[in-house]
């Protein structure tokens, strides 16, 4: 079979996401520590970025009203309203679905942040015909926050976590407090290594003898050793040995406790109350309540290091206040950096002629990249503040009684009413977190689904889960409520759910059977 080449020519239609789309949608879902990073980075390699400072946002509105204010500024700050174009989910961008415009974001952005030194009004093929002070004069007095003077007080800093040591580190150190010759301290420093971050042995002593190539008992005499150490329960090869450990430590060896855990380790962790009871011939509250003092040892040892125990501290990006019986919401921006236009550069840029060929484009684009971010960043702000507003409209009576008010809630509601797209609500609320006057909570909190009730409103699956939860916590102990009797309350509160669907919202709260929760 012969080959060869040939040419063809071929007309076809295609959806293409612009770049500064894909920028858009990262600003957007950024939280807000990563927003910081990004902004700050920006203003290390953009010269035509400066920060405004604290210092100057009071006066930054009439700082260069003498040369620039008028009725031309008035028309070219409404030629740059911001738009907000629909944003499209980039994990689907390879199968767009007709009908979504917001993937062709040319049409609205400005084509001063968007195009290219050729396109539209902006030049002419002679390039010294660019309209620098048209440019320039933009965004000279852009106003990030309109609450600064108002609630300026108000600040919510990240707290900085203290340093903490991990496990290994921990155990190293008492390890070389004990009188060890060189060779035990060598075992330990292996079988130290072993101990994962709950506490437990993950080697067998045989596994770290071979390894060692030493006798099983040095090993095993090493391990007593470190056995004794803090975190108490530390080296144990599971959670029985674990708790065995504890209880020695207490000294209740001899105790019934004790006997409990060595001998009906498995009974009791299925809490068969009644196999053990008959077992020993002791009644059954007596095991009861040496099974709650069993459970109020500690099952991971490990954690107990703080190292182990990460504290994730967050700031939140919305702020939710109750102001004269009215919810207020603004964007909790205080410790981004405030970004404008650099005065100094532009006074630089206005002297067109000198600048020609790659200088020339190259403080077109920087320029251009700072206009597009300032304006993305207002853009951001006003899209969540949208979202958060409506949230808040939507779950007042959360706001106002708590979470067994809360509604149910999607994203397809919210872009139906506020006009975009799933995908750019699903940013807007992803790894992001309001503070409420009933805590901070993650946006995804405040959406659900809902279930149907008597009086035609749904209610919120979470809310339902809450009530599921204050029922078995007021319940009588001894007589336990059954799924079926949450299912009849709920009835009896206008609630139509099915047993099963109980039976799924308990586990998923944790919460035992009711056989597993009878109490004597």
């Amino acid at each position: 079979m012969a080959l060869y080449n040939r040419m063809e020519l071929q007309f076809r239609q295609e959806l293409q996401i612009n770049p500064r789309l894909y920028q858009a949608m990262d600003l957007l879902q950024m939280p807000m520590l990563d927003l910081q990073v990004h902004l700050k980075q920006e203003l290390m390699v953009n010269p035509f970025l400066e920060m405004l400072e604290d210092a100057e946002e009071g006066i930054e509105t009439t700082d260069e009203a003498g040369d620039e204010a008028g009725e031309d500024e008035t028309a070219e700050s409404e030629q740059y309203e911001e738009s907000e174009p629909e944003m499209v989910d980039d994990e689907n961008a390879g199968d767009e679905q007709p009908g979504e415009p917001e993937l062709s974001y040319d049409d609205e952005v400005d084509p001063l942040i968007d195009g290219k030194p050729e396109d539209g009004d902006l030049t002419s093929k002679d390039q010294d015909e660019i309209d620098w002070d048209e440019i320039l004069r933009e965004n000279d007095n852009i106003d990030y926050d309109n609450f600064v003077q108002e609630v300026d007080d108000r600040e919510f800093r990240e707290k900085a976590p203290t340093s903490g040591r991990s496990l290994y580190e921990h155990l190293i150190e008492q390890l070389y407090l004990l009188k060890l010759d060189s060779a035990q301290r060598r075992i330990g420093e292996e079988i130290i290594g072993d101990i994962d971050d709950d506490g437990y042995l993950q080697s067998s002593i045989s596994e770290i003898a071979f390894r060692l190539r030493a006798e099983e008992d040095e090993v095993s005499e090493v391990l007593g050793r470190i056995k004794t150490l803090e975190p108490v329960g530390v080296g144990a090869m599971n959670l029985r040995e674990c708790l065995l450990i504890q209880l020695r430590d207490k000294g209740q060896e001899g105790e019934l406790v004790y006997q409990l855990v060595e001998d009906y380790f498995e009974e009791l962790s299925k809490r068969h109350w009644q196999d053990i009871a008959k077992a020993t011939g002791l009644s059954l509250k007596v095991i009861q309540d040496a099974a709650d003092e069993i459970a109020r040892l500690e099952p991971k040892p490990g954690r107990l290091i703080s190292e182990g125990r990460e504290d994730n501290y967050v700031i939140p990006d919305l702020v939710v206040d109750k102001v004269e019986g009215e919810y207020v919401v603004y964007v909790n921006d205080f410790n981004l950096p405030h970004l404008r236009l650099s005065r100094a550069y532009k006074d630089i840029a206005r002297d067109k002629k000198q600048f020609k060929g790659e200088a020339k484009e190259f403080i077109y684009n920087k320029l251009n990249s700072a206009n597009w971010l300032i304006q993305a960043i207002e853009q951001r702000k006003q899209t969540m503040l949208k979202v958060m507003r409506f949230i808040v409209e939507k779950q007042h009576d959360f706001f106002e009684y708590g979470i067994s008010h809360l509604k149910p809630l999607t994203l397809r509601e919210v872009s139906e009413v506020i006009e975009m797209h799933e995908s750019t609500i699903s940013r807007v609320t992803n790894d992001k977190y309001c503070q409420t006057p009933r805590g901070v909570f993650q946006l995804k909190f405040f959406f659900s689904v809902g279930l149907a009730s008597d009086n035609g409103e749904d209610v919120s699956a979470r809310g339902i889960k809450s009530n599921i939860s204050k029922m078995i916590e007021n319940e009588d102990t001894s007589k336990p409520l059954t799924d079926q009797e949450i299912v009849a309350r709920l009835k009896a509160e206008g609630i139509k759910i099915a047993r099963r669907t109980v039976a799924k919202y308990r586990d998923q709260l944790g919460i035992l059977p009711a056989r597993m929760r009878k109490r004597v």
